[in-house]
């Protein structure tokens, strides 16, 4: 009996045979290359070899009064980023006052040329610095939206900017050529016409607070249907906290405006030109320059080609708005299933440095897009944005319980 009680119970634990090598999944579909689409840039040594910008659209010289500077943010599609750097500059906004920043993650690489056209990273450095004339920052590593934004906001404060305009990259600006029946005010550019909208934006009665008296109480202006386009008070976005870094994409935006509005500051929409929200390129951005061909004859009387500059709400304007249009409601199409297919259109890169795997970097992405909405949810115990229509306040974050079922861990 005591000898049986001091037997021990031995129990074997049967694991399965592990594989010896990863189980990968399918091959992916391969991505068609790339190609640049704005050849004559390419071939251009410098800001002397670039078509000129539409008469009606150049810059005022001297400069306005008014600071103008404006941000485009840029992870990745080269193409995208071309195109609006080049909307910008031929609506009229003065090459120096444009910055692009660089969000890539891959430091100096670009800058010294290191990456391909088929990486998703990949920026044409000396392009836009030497032919398109406008400058380029580098944030130190991949930042988040967010992170970046707070970025953006030290590089204003830096620089001394009380405001700056921060525009997506997967815009096209177009100024309104067509003018109604009846503008007394004459044409203007989409650049002049923001310059006027600034202008009227700072002025000391524009936004009062009602109760204190204090001026200046606006926080952002947004220009375009999809928002592309916005003014910002970096003062007022100081003031509020910036961004809030640990929401890192999805719900980002909503935080800050709510948090501005919430402290007083007026948001606003206005007017400025076409703000398109593209998901695709034209096939040459040469178009946006607006020069044609004619036939004419020579001194011999020979049939030659020569390129003019188009008119100003000529045909090559209108196929131009027509063929935008038509961009943008393809990106929007299907509930906006396609809205972000713009970032899949490169799958090269592999043994360049700081080479990421395209597909599970935009996975990575979604991933932390989901988090970020579950986060903006438990902030504020509230699911979506309106969150003062929800009768919450400032003081309101992470003190709040969920007013509502639908809330996941």
């Amino acid at each position: 009996m005591l000898a049986q009680l001091n037997r021990r119970l031995v129990v074997v634990v049967l694991f399965p045979t592990l594989p010896r090598h990863p189980i990968y999944k399918p091959d992916r579909t391969s991505i068609e290359p790339i190609v640049d689409n704005f050849p004559l840039a390419q071939a251009a040594t410098s800001y002397a070899d670039m078509p000129p910008i539409p008469l009606w659209n150049r810059p005022p010289a001297p400069h306005f009064y008014e600071n103008t500077p404006l941000v485009i943010g840029f992870t990745r599609n080269w193409k995208l980023l071309q195109q609006a750097v080049a909307s910008y500059i031929t609506a009229g906004w003065p090459s120096e006052d444009i910055y692009v920043i660089e969000n890539t993650g891959t430091f100096n690489a670009n800058e010294q040329g290191k990456l391909s056209l088929q990486n998703p990273f990949y920026l044409d450095y000396r392009r836009l610095t030497g032919i398109f004339s406008i400058n380029v920052i580098s944030t130190p590593t991949l930042l988040t939206y967010s992170q970046l934004q707070n970025f953006i906001l030290g590089v204003a404060l830096d620089k001394g900017w009380d405001y700056y305009f921060n525009s997506h990259m997967d815009v096209v600006a177009l100024s309104e050529e067509e003018m109604s029946p009846g503008d007394e005010n004459g044409y203007k550019s989409l650049y002049e016409r923001c310059v006027e909208d600034l202008s009227a934006t700072i002025q000391p009665d524009y936004a009062v607070d009602p109760q204190t008296g204090r001026q200046g109480m606006w926080g952002m202006k947004a220009y375009g249907d999809s928002r592309g386009l916005v003014l910002m008070n970096a003062r007022a976005l100081q003031e509020v906290g910036g961004w809030d870094s640990q929401i890192p994409y999805a719900g980002s935006r909503c935080d800050v405006q709510e948090r501005l509005a919430m402290k007083g500051y007026k948001l606003a929409d206005a007017f400025v030109g076409g703000i398109y929200d593209v998901g695709d390129s034209v096939q040459n951005i040469g178009a946006l320059y607006r020069r044609r061909n004619i036939s004419t004859k020579d001194e011999e009387g020979e049939s030659v080609e020569v390129e003019v500059e188009d008119e100003r709400a000529g045909e090559g304007y209108k196929k131009l708005k027509n063929q935008l249009l038509k961009m943008q409601a393809a990106k929007q199409a299907d509930g906006g299933k396609a809205r972000y297919g713009w970032r899949n259109i490169q799958g090269g890169g592999r043994d360049e440095p700081f080479y990421r795997d395209p597909e599970g970097f935009e996975k990575a992405i979604i991933l932390t897009n989901e988090f970020s909405r579950k986060l903006m949810a438990e902030k504020w115990g509230h699911i979506g944005c309106g969150l003062r229509e929800a009768g919450l306040s400032a003081d309101d974050a992470w003190r709040v319980e969920h007013d509502c079922d639908g809330f996941s861990t």
